[in-house]
């Protein structure tokens, strides 16, 4: 709703009461109705127009396409609630009625569930009364839905649901709830804390403890634990519950999901068995280096190639201080969006050995897979950083990053940066760093912020991404070692191979303490 000058405008002549009625008696009316049903209340900008509709009395069933229920109603907007509502049928409908001729049509809604996307469609009812209007809609392909929720939950893998209504106490499963916990429908639902009794050894103790926090101050569960069914049998169930709150910051709503993940414990201990198997016929440090160079092996690219992809040519040059084993922290991603965007990145993790490997893997695949899903940088790294200080084994450390973005249609880099060096940009002979925007590297802050910088690629421009090994040396500033970058930069600009070439020139006669990964990118021919 905008915040323009409205008020609730009665008709001529018609008394306070008819511009929405008496709330209290409309709501005593409403609350001995079955299904859905709302009072709306007209409401009236300075020409005496109608801008939005508000719910100001509404039937103990009514649920509405977003899911709300009865009272979560109340005081919702329409057009803030559904702000495509204005300018359809719907709403041409509502003031229909409202000026005196009931309106009754059906309304069309797409949702999106499991990422599948479903079409429902609800018959809308609405007539005048008391100057606002009494609306009413009812689902018109229930069964339909429930078997494709149904259905659609049984493919995402055993997973059911539960409501509970904490001021009536009243508890509701899933089909599948039953299922998990090896109960008859005609034993009806367990309450959380029931639940937690059946719960195995130290997992009781823990759950227990976890739903007395929620049931308190609504602290949200994720928790897996071994529960035993009547038959003995022990299943490792997955408990997801979290509350809704009352003005006064008390819980009244409780909505979980519970996941049977027998079957993927049970996988996860047989491969813990024989990775047991294999690490006891060799040495731990033998053991360790074996697996980190095939890791490496797996998930670094070759050390040098080029590649063409989003209307922009990208010159890889990568040297481990390792070679063989290459167990360094340094990596790039270089790739084509699904939209034909490019996508560059380089990052740099602290320290060497397997924990190093780990982490990098851990940040390339993931910050891959967020930019393929179109989501903004700043909100890639904010989540990379979330990811490393959540981590629930803590072997991963601190990380620096720069990732960028181009549009081939209008030439444009959008990037950002997480504590790394910034990029260096050669134009016309001259080479400078791009100024860089807010980012403190990855892991050292719960709440960094990260802001996006932009640059216009033009015909000609090389652009330079690195990480510290190219520049840094013992001993010696960091400023130090980016100008000379800038100076090697500018006398090598013409040479063949220009990436290979500048590398040499920057590591000769110097020792290599550290990883070296460079990405040249220029636009293509």
């Amino acid at each position: 709703m905008t915040h323009l000058e409205e008020r609730v405008a009665p008709e001529p002549g018609s008394g306070p009461a008819a511009a929405g009625g008496d709330p209290e008696a409309v709501s005593e009316v409403l609350a001995g109705l079955t299904g859905s049903v709302v009072f709306l209340r007209p409401v009236y900008g300075p020409c005496g127009e109608v801008t939005d509709f508000v719910v100001v009395a509404a039937s103990p069933e009514a649920v509405d396409v977003g899911g709300r229920r009865g009272t979560e109603l109340l005081g919702r907007s329409l057009l803030g609630s559904y702000p495509g509502t204005r300018g359809t049928e719907l709403w041409k409908g509502y003031l229909t009625a409202l000026g005196g001729t009931r309106y009754a049509g059906e309304l069309e809604y797409l949702e999106t569930s499991a990422g599948i996307p479903y079409r429902s469609r609800w018959s809308v009812t609405a007539a005048p009364c008391r100057g606002g209007l009494l609306v009413s809609w009812e689902l018109l392909d229930p069964g339909e839905r429930a078997e494709r929720r149904l259905a659609l939950m049984q493919r995402l893998g055993r997973m059911g649901w539960v409501d509970r209504d904490l001021t009536r106490d009243e508890v509701t499963w899933s089909e599948e709830a039953y299922s998990i916990f090896g109960r008859e429908r005609s034993q009806g639902p367990l309450l959380l804390e029931e639940l937690a009794l059946l719960a195995e050894g130290e997992d009781r103790l823990l759950l227990e403890e976890e739903v007395r926090r929620l049931l308190r101050s609504g602290e949200p569960i994720d928790r897996t634990v071994r529960i035993r069914l009547p038959r003995q049998e022990v299943r490792h169930v997955r408990v997801l519950a979290e509350t809704e709150r009352d003005g006064h910051g008390r819980p009244v709503r409780l909505h979980g999901l519970f996941q049977d993940r027998t079957a993927a414990e049970r996988a996860e201990r047989q491969l813990l068995e024989q990775r047991r198997a294999v690490l006891s016929q060799q040495s731990q440090l033998a053991a360790e280096r074996d697996l980190a160079a095939r890791l490496q092996e797996t998930l670094l690219p070759v050390p040098q190639q080029v590649l063409r992809l989003g209307g922009l040519t990208v010159d890889v040059a990568y040297q481990p201080v390792q070679e063989g084993l290459k167990l360094g922290g340094d990596w790039y991603s270089a790739i084509e969006l699904p939209d034909g965007r490019a996508l560059l990145v380089v990052g740099d993790v602290a320290g060497h050995g397997l924990d190093a490997v780990a982490t990098m893997a851990l940040l390339r695949f993931t910050a891959k897979g967020m930019a393929v899903t179109g989501t903004p940088l700043p909100t890639v790294l904010a989540n990379l950083n979330t990811l490393l200080l959540h981590t629930s084994d803590r072997q991963f450390h601190t990380a620096t990053m720069v990732m960028a973005v181009y549009e081939p249609a209008t030439s444009r880099l959008t990037w950002v940066r997480a504590g790394h060096p910034p990029p260096l940009l050669l134009r016309d002979g001259e080479a400078r760093f791009l100024p860089s925007p807010e980012g403190i590297l990855l892991g050292a802050a719960d709440a960094p912020g990260y802001r996006a910088a932009t640059l216009d690629l033009l015909p000609g421009d090389q652009l330079l991404l690195y990480t510290d090994g190219l520049v840094e040396h013992p001993g010696e500033p960091i400023d130090e070692g980016l100008a000379r970058l800038a100076r090697a930069a500018e006398v090598r600009a013409g040479s063949p191979r220009f990436v290979d070439a500048l590398v040499r020139t920057l590591q000769d006669g110097r020792e290599r303490r550290d990883d070296t990964c460079v990405l040249h990118i220029s636009l293509s021919d």
